[in-house]
């Protein structure tokens, strides 16, 4: 009998995403002795959004918007992360052009609308306002059956997967783009 053992330097997460179906993760953010992510601290927000695949526009939209390093960062942060699939609810076209060199700066208050200083799990969003790092306002929303959804300049959200957690913070992944106005 031969058994074979494969390890990887990627954060253990198994996603499954079809659409408007919920996502599930099973995440382990323990390091293996003698790992890179013992070595460097990685395992961050950005490792973790790579790693599950569901995340490939966003990531795509912070390398755009050349910000990387800040979530990369020490952190804490909370970071709201939109799916592959609520980026693709947004009308045909917006992406693209959000990518455009000339709207970055767009792109980048959007983002940022999605990013919360300090590490706010699930237990202690229990309704009301966030401040976000673009300095934009939202709102976090208790909803009766216990889901929570948040919602700026009419645009809503609602986490499919909470507490996500990386060295450098957590994840909650969402089901629509925060517009900011």
């Amino acid at each position: 009998t031969t058994t074979t053992t494969t390890t990887t330097d990627a954060p253990l997460i198994t996603t499954t995403a079809t659409t408007d179906a919920p996502i599930t993760a099973t995440q382990s953010t323990e390091a293996t002795p003698g790992s890179q992510e013992e070595e460097d601290g990685s395992n961050t927000i950005v490792d973790v959004a790579v790693a599950a695949g569901v995340f490939n526009t966003l990531v795509e939209a912070v390398k755009a918007a050349g910000l990387v390093d800040a979530l990369t960062a020490e952190g804490p942060l909370t970071v709201l992360a939109p799916t592959d699939d609520a980026f693709a609810k947004l009308p045909n076209g917006t992406v693209d052009t959000l990518l455009l060199p000339e709207n970055i700066d767009k792109l980048t208050n959007i983002l940022l609308t999605h990013v919360i200083d300090g590490a706010v799990d699930s237990s202690m969003l229990t309704g009301g306002a966030e401040e976000t790092l673009s300095g934009n306002t939202i709102e976090a929303v208790v909803n009766d059956d216990g889901s929570i959804s948040f919602n700026i300049n009419g645009s809503n959200a609602n986490v499919i997967l909470a507490d996500v957690d990386a060295s450098n913070g957590i994840i909650h992944a969402i089901d629509g783009v925060l517009l900011p106005p």
